[in-house]
């Protein structure tokens, strides 16, 4: 064993992986540098470096300035790079969400790339050396048999120092105290006299200055300048995964970390040369345990404010033909020219401009994943590419016919220098006609997403964009390379197209009219599901996981089920794609880790969220270039520089045009079209109250919790709680702030881990997840009802309807006859239930703009939709204003009555929660320190001294309890 390690591990190899590591540590440190500032994930790192490295190398070698003189101005121009995208892009996103701002940083990516295209053609680039700090080579370093050459020298000395410096200046000055104050409140940093904006330039000066060291040291080791771009999306790879296991805090565990991978990287290469991007394929392991372990929580970045808002059409407007088919009308019209486009002479007749056209129709549908995943999930996937290239690896490999020899065991995975009891399987299949490998290849795509998205559960927001990016690197370098997908080709496999029905598909022409009817018929399907409960629940998921839950919603099994639809979207456009150049270019064109940057920067500037942006993005990122002789250059400058013009001054897109001519004819129609009175509440539903069937058996007690305990960190929010709630009963839980109301409502729900037994209708829920607790017939209000801000009233109820029966995915993109009837009836009880609650008028208003007083009747309207028999309100009342807040208690016991329920309410209003309850709980440190009716603890002397005191007035407004309970709303 001892020899054998020896073998692998060498002092040569450790050294060489010593100096990579250290790059890869300083790297990290700058991602982490912003995280702590800003909390956000800077993606062009790596790239923003590139910026002083090509300019050294130019200055040197094309003008022959003094190495020192060119290093000192080149590494300013990359510092300055920094400050100047802060000033101009990151500042004005300095209150976006922080999702909005990482995308922004991928549109940084791509301008230093630009940049760099720009400059010169350094002199004879295919020969030069990079220029370097000491061009010495030391064949055995003080007797030890290393042999170091003068590049790996200066990172050994430059890159301790560097971080030393770092280390001192944000741990011991004021500066760094200032970065760390600004980070963890900006609001309270302001009212100190710390500016967050300044705060944020300097720091990302600083990691414009760390950029610029990181790029130049590893040019120096990779030592020619022919591949200069190449250099910041690898580099950064490793980066993120250093950055990522030091938890995006820690310098030193950064540096170790980068260190780390660096020896870990020399060593695979050197004892698996035949296994190219083995060491990408492991990184992605490694980047799944590290997001499993993180925990940090960023609720905030699942929600897409950019996404662009569809005005509903009002349902008085409806009648109206024209209004009604204003969208089939607009996209009739675009499909005519589209039509027609090819036929135009001189112009679009050409064989390389259809292929130019097919090419832009099949990013579009590729795009659409990203409408799916991002858009609607929330989930920012930077791997979308990568599924289209293995969707066509797939497609391409059964049309040529499918012939593998498979060694099983760890050869399988191409370790065949470890494998243990391998043995050979041989595989052969006929040729599977071109088109039937496409669909074939999107459905497998579609699995591989779903395990990539089990895989990634943990990940969320900008943890997640770490995760997939390295995938989609792993995919490129490892994943693709594997004979299973690509036989013996390094770089590119043949994917010949076919015929359909006698149609010759190798005219340009007529491939062309093939991908744009494969656009239509996805644009139809996903604009389908976006208008069906799978829509909804997708969008619910991601604005609020916890309301979800509480309707019945799976957000696990949504966020899985959503990213294997993008995913198989993404393999059915990479399959047409490579079919449009008959080919599959996977190390060289269309399948690269920067294209899956591109294809966000594609749908952002379309418009994200929208069904349409995809197709509008990629005429402007893939269309337009066309036009032009330089296009990869006019495609740089589309996918950065239009990118953040977006982002900064057109968040919706460039569907926001048309979605502002489509407001306008709505509100010429409403001019016309007077709106009917408003419908009065009316007091049975009886179609709308029918439940899903759920039985209606009385228990003993219909909620019975017993020493339920509730710890975080050590600290005991809930202490041995026993609350029993009867059939029909109000029970009312009161107690200071702090005292542990809400989270043993969150123990109920299943939003928290709690110790202790907790029954629902009698059965034990204690181990079940919220969703299946509400299924069971548990319904749960919060503090903040904020609900579904991108969804209407409307939508918001008939997402809690999906409790009564679920949405089929399959069927509804099918447009079968069941799923439209069960839209229909949705629809209906749906506004059977808004009109009952007096929400008619509300009913297409998007929730983020109602007031806290009709969401919480909204949000009551979803328990009614999902028949709950116990209800747990969580301060019903908090927000409300007065007048608003004395209609509640007779509404709330109206509800209790029509679903013939049981209630547990949390509330600060003493004499609404006096006047609805039968009986009462007082909370204190996490305990129950009284129970009993209300006048009861309205006189018990400790409810007195903790929670009511002994100020006159406050005993006077709790004593008005006693008239609301007079009254007759019982």
């Amino acid at each position: 064993m001892m020899g054998l390690l020896a073998t692998w591990i060498t002092r040569q190899l450790v050294v060489d992986g010593l100096v990579s590591g250290l790059i890869i540590g300083m790297l990290a440190m700058g991602i982490v540098l912003v995280y702590r500032a800003t909390r956000v994930i800077n993606f062009a790192v790596g790239n923003m470096g590139l910026v002083a490295a090509s300019m050294l190398a130019l200055l040197v070698i094309n003008y022959d300035w003094p190495f020192w003189l060119a290093l000192g101005l080149s590494i300013l121009l990359g510092t300055l790079f920094g400050t100047a995208m802060e000033l101009i892009v990151v500042r004005r996103l300095f209150t976006a969400p922080r999702v909005i701002l990482l995308v922004a940083t991928v549109g940084i990516a791509q301008l230093a790339q630009l940049i760099i295209v720009q400059l010169p053609t350094i002199d004879g680039a295919a020969g030069e050396r990079y220029p370097v700090v000491v061009d010495t080579i030391w064949e055995d370093v003080l007797g030890t048999g290393i042999r170091l050459r003068g590049a790996q020298l200066t990172v050994l000395v430059v890159v301790p120092i560097t971080a030393i410096l770092l280390g001192l200046l944000l741990s011991r000055t004021t500066l760094g105290k200032t970065v760390a104050a600004s980070a963890n409140n900006p609001s309270l940093a302001r009212l100190s006299g710390i500016n967050p904006k300044l705060v944020t330039t300097l720091v990302w000066t600083i990691v414009g200055l760390l950029a610029s060291l990181s790029m130049v040291l590893v040019s120096g080791l990779s030592g020619g300048v022919a591949s200069l771009t190449n250099l910041g999306p690898f580099t950064l790879s490793r980066a993120l995964v250093a950055a990522l296991v030091a938890g995006m805090v820690s310098f030193p565990r950064a540096v170790a970390a980068g260190v780390a991978i660096g020896v870990a990287e020399a060593l695979l290469r050197f004892n698996f040369l035949g296994e190219a991007g083995l060491a990408d394929g492991l990184l992605l392991i490694v980047v799944l345990v590290a997001v499993r372990m993180q925990r940090r929580s960023d609720t905030e970045l699942s929600a897409f404010s950019f996404s662009p808002k569809v005005r509903p059409i009002p349902e008085h407007l409806r009648e109206l033909w024209w209004v009604r088919h204003m969208t089939t009308i607009a996209l009739g019209a675009a499909v005519l020219f589209a039509v027609v486009l090819v036929f135009v002479p001189g112009i679009a007749d050409a064989p390389s401009r259809q292929l130019l056209f097919a090419i832009v129709v099949c990013f579009a549908i590729c795009g659409m994943s990203v409408t799916i995943t991002t858009g609607w999930a929330g989930q920012l996937s930077l791997s979308q590419m990568a599924f289209a290239g293995f969707g066509a690896l797939v497609a391409s490999r059964l049309a040529n016919g499918l012939s593998m020899d498979i060694t099983v065991g760890t050869g399988f995975l191409g370790i065949d220098a470890i494998a243990w009891d391998a043995f050979p399987i041989e595989f052969q299949a006929g040729e599977v006609p071109f088109l039937l490998a496409i669909p074939v290849g999107a459905v497998l795509t579609a699995g591989l997403a779903a395990v990539v998205g089990v895989s990634s559960l943990r990940a969320r927001g900008l943890d997640l964009a770490v995760a997939t990016f390295v995938f989609a690197l792993a995919a490129q370098q490892y994943l693709f390379r594997r004979p299973m997908l690509s036989g013996e080709n390094p770089r590119s496999v043949l994917f010949r197209r076919g015929d359909l029905f006698g149609i010759d598909l190798d005219s340009q022409r007529s491939y062309y009219f093939l991908c744009l009817a494969v656009l239509l018929i996805v644009l139809a399907v996903v604009a389908r599901l976006r208008r069906t409960g799978i829509g909804r629940t997708t969008i619910a998921a991601r604005d609020n996981p916890d309301s979800a839950e509480a309707y019945t919603v799976g957000v696990t099994r949504t966020k899985v089920s959503t990213f294997a639809l993008a995913g198989g979207v993404a393999g059915l456009g990479g399959g047409l794609l490579s079919g449009a150049i008959q080919s599959v270019p996977f190390g060289e064109r269309f399948f690269l880790v920067g294209d899956s940057l591109q294809l966000v920067a594609m749908v952002v500037i379309g418009g994200l969220g929208s069904v349409l942006g995809p197709v509008l993005g990629a005429i402007w990122l893939h269309g337009f270039p066309g036009f032009f002789d330089d296009s990869n250059t006019v495609a740089l400058f589309s996918s950065s520089v239009g990118l953040l013009i977006v982002l900064m001054y057109v968040p919706g897109g460039l569907i926001q045009i048309g979605h502002a001519a489509r407001s306008s004819l709505i509100r010429t129609a409403e001019r016309r079209v007077p709106v009917p009175d408003e419908p009065k509440m009316v007091r049975t539903a009886s179609v709308a109250l029918a439940g899903a069937g759920r039985s209606k058996r009385t228990h003993e007690l219909m909620l019975d919790l017993a020493a339920v305990s509730v710890w975080f960190d050590g600290v005991v929010a809930v202490n041995n709680v026993d609350v029993e709630v009867r059939p029909g009963e109000v029970v009312g839980l009161i107690g200071t702030n702090g005292a542990g109301k809400s989270t043993l409502m969150n123990a109920v729900g299943g939003f928290v881990p709690a110790a202790g037994s907790v029954q629902l209708l009698g059965v034990e829920i204690s181990d079940m997840p919220a969703p299946e607790r509400s299924r069971l017939g548990l319904g749960r209000t919060f503090q903040a009802a904020r609900l579904f801000p991108e969804l209407t009233v409307r939508e918001t109820v008939q997402v809690a309807l999906e409790a009564r029966q679920r949405t089929p995915l399959v069927a509804s993109a099918l447009l079968l006859p069941p799923t439209l009837k069960l839209e229909r009836r949705q629809r209906n009880t749906a506004d059977e239930l808004i009109d009952f609650l007096g929400l008619g008028r509300y009913a297409d208003r998007f929730v983020s703009e109602l007031s806290t007083g009709t969401r919480r009747i909204v949000e009551l309207a979803g328990l009614l939709a999902v028949d709950a028999r116990v209800l747990c309100l969580d301060e019903p009342t908090a927000g409300v204003a007065q007048r608003e807040a004395e209609a509640f208690g007779p509404l709330i016991l109206s509800i209790r009555k029509e679903l013939d329920a049981s209630m547990l309410i949390v509330e600060h209003d003493m004499p609404l929660i006096m006047a609805v309850s039968d009986r009462m709980y007082c909370l204190e440190a996490g305990g129950v320190i009284a129970s009993g009716a209300p006048e009861e603890l309205r006189n018990d002397p400790a409810v007195v001294a903790s929670y009511l005191g002994t100020d006159d007035r406050a005993i006077e407004r709790s004593d008005s309890w006693r008239v609301l309970r007079r009254c007759p709303h019982q």
